[in-house]
């Protein structure tokens, strides 16, 4: 079985090394963020309250990651990101 590659939509890095980089993600940014897009919200407060700034991910991002999440297919979140890159 063939796996296939999938990308996270757009978010800001709120990580100290790249704070306001859009796409510039850490490794636990993006399992959060793919957490709370799959309604798993709580697990991903849960990964990012080790660190400092987790919670600060979750705030910059609130209204993307809702919109992404309330999303019924992949074709609905590249039309949320789409407007967020206009």
């Amino acid at each position: 079985m063939r796996l296939k590659e999938r990308a996270l939509p757009f978010l800001v890095a709120a990580n100290p090394v790249n704070f306001g980089k859009p796409f510039k993600l850490s490794t636990v940014e993006a399992f959060a963020a793919a957490l709370v897009i799959l309604r798993e919200r709580d697990l991903a407060e849960g990964i990012l309250a080790k660190f400092s700034w987790g919670h600060v991910f979750l705030e910059l991002n609130r209204e993307p990651l809702e919109e992404y999440a309330a999303a019924k297919d992949s074709t609905e979140v590249v039309a949320i990101q789409a407007e967020y890159l206009r």
